[in-house]
């Protein structure tokens, strides 16, 4: 068996759907998972939707957009007649009814019941057009196969009632599934991260204890720097699992953080791969001899650094880094990049659930806070020491740290 994932925007459009079907031909690709995202820019759509409803404006607007869009795509794939069947546009009723009837002031429960939507539809269009093409599959309601806890946007795995519910799926056949989502004790729907398709596609693999396991993207493989955003970046054919978790960690947006553990417990290869070049080699990660430790460069935005200092002058202790470390769980922030010195601690930490200023209040009670905003965390690993100052060149740092060939920055 094998696990296939295909991100958003290799789904955006009716083509992207058709050429998902060419990948899978050319790969014969038979007996397996096919994990996908929601279509092109629907999970942000879906956020204005839950932001618009909670700030009491116009919401239903938005969803009528999310609508007219996958409607458009179900239209040029000739599946209107299938769609009505399988009840695909019931989901928008479903929404709307759902946000008429709730009561719960819980932000992040109503977030992952209306985003994670955009899953549900876009495997249900992508299923409808496989059967229809003669690529028979069966769809899977992620929901009934991966349960978590109740942490919701960022759900933790119960791994023991996922693994037993996946490996009851029958072999030698293909299924098409959603990724980011599961769903509690109480079968509310919850997500697993932002860009956590790729994880679960790695908690199918680990399950089933596949061949391999392919996330689709729309660049060649992992490459040494973001093409976008830093120059003369190369790809890389062979990394480690190690390596590769690092990459992730320190910010690459091509492979989500917790990817690779579960696919390192069972020795699983993952390889990344353009769906637009399906027969190229990409770039295989796990065990081989022919793994690679270039020099690369990852950057991460919209990163929030924080210097806490005691008021009275004492030294930073251990019962200072334990309430600290307590609040920043409290508040789900999470730390990229830590230093102290006797009587500060300075943390830059990713803010995916906007709560810096309640961390500062509870913080200010018995620290002295200093806090700024979207600034840049750069990290270059296996860095080329004898050329690091041009790498530094025109950038306003604010904080730094080099260890064992890596070295990282944060800057305005």
């Amino acid at each position: 068996m094998k696990v296939f994932k295909f991100g958003g925007a290799s789904v955006k459009d009716a083509l992207g759907v058709k050429n998902v079907a060419k990948v899978l031909n050319l790969q014969k690709f038979e007996n397996g998972v096919i994990v996908v995202s929601a279509m092109g820019k629907t999970t942000n759509a879906l956020e204005a939707v839950v932001e618009a409803y909670f700030n009491g404006s116009d919401y239903l607007s938005g969803l009528s957009k999310i609508e007219d869009f996958h409607y458009q795509i179900v239209r040029d794939l000739d599946l209107e007649d299938i769609a009505e069947a399988k009840g695909i546009f019931s989901v928008f009723n479903d929404i709307q009814s759902f946000l008429e009837r709730n009561k719960s002031p819980n932000y992040n429960f109503v977030y992952d019941q209306i985003v994670s939507c955009g899953e549900i539809l876009s495997s249900k269009i992508l299923s409808c057009y496989l059967n229809k093409n003669d690529i028979a599959n069966s769809w899977l309601d992620a929901r009934d196969y991966i349960k978590t806890d109740d942490s919701y946007r960022d759900a933790n795995v119960d791994w023991q009632r996922t693994e037993e519910n996946i490996i009851a799926l029958k072999p030698h056949k293909r299924y098409v599934t959603q990724g980011f989502i599961g769903s509690d004790a109480n079968h509310f729907s919850v997500t697993l991260g932002r860009e956590g398709s790729d994880y679960s596609a790695a908690i199918f693999a680990y399950a089933l204890e596949v061949s391999q396991m392919v996330i689709w993207k729309d660049v060649p493989g992992v490459m040494t720097g973001d093409p976008r955003v830093f120059d003369n970046v190369k790809l890389l054919s062979n990394i480690s699992y190690e390596e590769a978790i690092e990459m992730a960690y320190y910010g690459a947006s091509v492979i989500h953080p917790k990817t690779l553990q579960p696919l390192k417990q069972k020795h699983i290869p993952l390889y990344v791969k353009s769906f637009t070049e399906p027969t190229a080699e990409g770039t295989m990660v796990g065990i081989s001899d022919k793994n690679q430790k270039e020099e690369s460069f990852i950057l991460k935005k919209n990163q929030v650094l924080m210097k806490i200092s005691t008021r009275d002058f004492s030294f930073i202790a251990e019962e200072h880094i334990s309430l600290i470390f307590g609040l920043l769980y409290k508040y789900r922030m999470k730390v990229s990049l830590m230093q102290n010195s006797a009587i500060s601690l300075a943390v830059c930490m990713e803010d995916k659930f906007d709560n810096y200023k309640k961390i500062i209040e509870d913080l200010e009670c018995k620290f002295k806070i200093d806090c700024q905003k979207d600034i840049s965390l750069y990290t270059i690993r296996n860095a080329d020491m004898e050329k690091i100052d041009d790498f530094y060149e025109d950038k306003d740092i604010l904080l730094e740290q080099i260890s064992q060939k890596t070295i990282q920055i944060v800057t305005r």
